[in-house]
Parts: C-alpha cells; structure tokens; sequence
C-alpha cells in the first residue's frame, strides 16, 4: 500500500466525499459495482505498465540496430532521431517507429501576410479571385484560435517569382517553430490470403 492510500477500517466503505460509511448501509449493487472497477482497474494498470515497458524496449532495440547499421557503414549519426521502417525477411511483419513534430508559426508569419497582401492589391487587376480566396483560408484561425500550418505551407507551392511573394514565403519559412515532438511505434502484419498488411492494434479502444 503506498503512502497515499488511505487505511480504511474493516466493515467500512469511503464515498466521493471522503466519509467513511458503515458496509451494512452500502447498497449491495454499489458494492458489487465499487469491486468490478477496482478489480479491472489493477488490470488496466498492469497492462499499462506492460505497455510502457513494451514500448521502451521497442525504441530502445530499433535504435540499437540503427547504431548497429551505422557502425558497419562506418556513418556518424547525429541529430534528432527520424523515422525508420523494419521488414521481416519475408516481408509479412514490418516494424514502423514515426516522428511526428508539432509545429507552430513565430510573428514572422504576420510579416508574411502584410507582404501577401499587398502582392494581392498590387496584382488586384490581373489577379484571380481563388487566390485570394486561398489566402484568406489559410490564414483562418479554428476554434482554438490557431492556424492550420497545412494550409499556409501550401501557399509556398504555388509557383509565383513575384519578389515580394518570395520574400513572404521566406517570412512563413522563418516563422516556424518546433514545439515538440513525439515518438510513435507501429506494427503491421500480413495475414494469410491478404496483400496488405493490417495494423496490430496497441490500443484498447481500437484492438
């Protein structure tokens, strides 16, 4: 028992408020109920230590084999580890370990569209009204007042050698910021009779 758990006398039960209650006058249904969610939830948490002690391994083997590799080739790896694909020798399993880097914009991104903007005025006689239309969403906040950094990327696709359109996709490129990353482990296995391999599930809602 740790520290924090409380010791509850014997024939007694603790409700939300934190009084203690004579078992006797405990409904028998809530003491039924109060014994299937303690009962799972010791499981829940079983699994979950298993979970994370699995996923520490996996990141820790990949990553050893990857040193591995990049000793025989005599390669000095440095940076950020990226993302890596394993394949079973047959092709049936595959091991996929994915980087997934949250990003934000910096306020160099207003500079940028102060400077697309008066591109568009600048161009207002020639220019067609989808690519205002294409601006104006991708600088729309969502409704936690952020900017979906797909759509303003996407502006540096267009093929525009404007001078001021360059500059401002150079302020967009500025703008960026990692704010953190985080680190997924995958794993796909072909069944018998199916060209595709299927996911295996990690996840209890999706298992």
């Amino acid at each position: 028992m740790s520290a924090q758990e409380k010791q509850i006398p014997d024939g007694y039960m603790e409700n939300a408020k934190g009084a203690l209650v004579p078992i006797e006058t405990v409904k028998p249904e809530h003491i039924e109920e109060d014994a299937l969610v303690r009962d799972l939830m010791a499981e829940a948490e079983t699994l979950n230590a298993q979970l994370a002690a699995f996923k520490q391994k996996a990141f820790g083997n990949v990553e050893a084999f990857r040193e591995l590799i990049s000793e025989k080739y005599g390669a000095k790896r440095g940076g950020k580890k990226g993302n890596v694909t394993l394949n079973s020798y047959d092709g049936s399993l595959q091991l996929v370990v994915a980087v997934n880097e949250s990003i934000s914009f910096g306020p160099e991104l207003e500079a940028a569209k102060a400077l697309i903007d008066e591109c568009i005025q600048e161009w207002s006689k020639d220019a067609n009204a989808n690519l205002r239309a294409l601006v104006d969403d991708a600088f729309q906040v969502d409704k936690q007042g952020k900017i979906s950094t797909g759509r303003v990327l996407g502006l540096r696709r267009l093929n525009i050698e404007d001078e001021k359109w360059l500059k401002a996709m150079e302020a967009i490129s500025d703008a960026l910021r990692v704010t953190g990353s985080k680190t997924y482990f995958r794993a796909y296995k072909r069944l018998p009779g199916c060209e595709e391999r299927s996911p295996v599930s990690l996840d209890i809602a999706s298992a």
